[in-house]
């Protein structure tokens, strides 16, 4: 009941004014429901998998840092190379041009 109510009381209690901004497309940048075979822009997927890369190489840092008294200077080396690879990952993605969306 503690997730149901908050979600009925705000489809109950909210405004409802759609408007052409609130219904415009967003996240993928094409129409949701046009033909499939249509072009798109592929940079989209691009960026939303690099983020997602590092997104999840950012999440290992967590658990590291609540261990790091217990794992000692083997764990800390091993995390400086893990952090060194991600840094030249990202270097070559920076230069290579895969951040910019023109």
């Amino acid at each position: 009941m503690v997730g149901v109510g908050p979600m009925v009381a705000g489809f109950v209690l909210a405004p409802h004014r759609p408007d052409t901004e609130k219904l415009s497309p967003y996240e993928c940048g094409f129409e949701a429901f046009e033909d499939a075979r249509m072009k798109f822009d592929v940079r989209y997927y691009l960026i939303a998998i690099l983020f997602i890369l590092f997104d999840l190489e950012i999440a290992f840092l967590f658990p590291w840092a609540v261990v790091l008294g217990e794992i000692g200077m083997f764990g800390y080396v091993a995390m400086v190379i893990f952090l060194a690879i991600l840094v030249v990952g990202f270097v070559y993605e920076w230069k290579k041009g895969a951040l910019e969306w023109e």
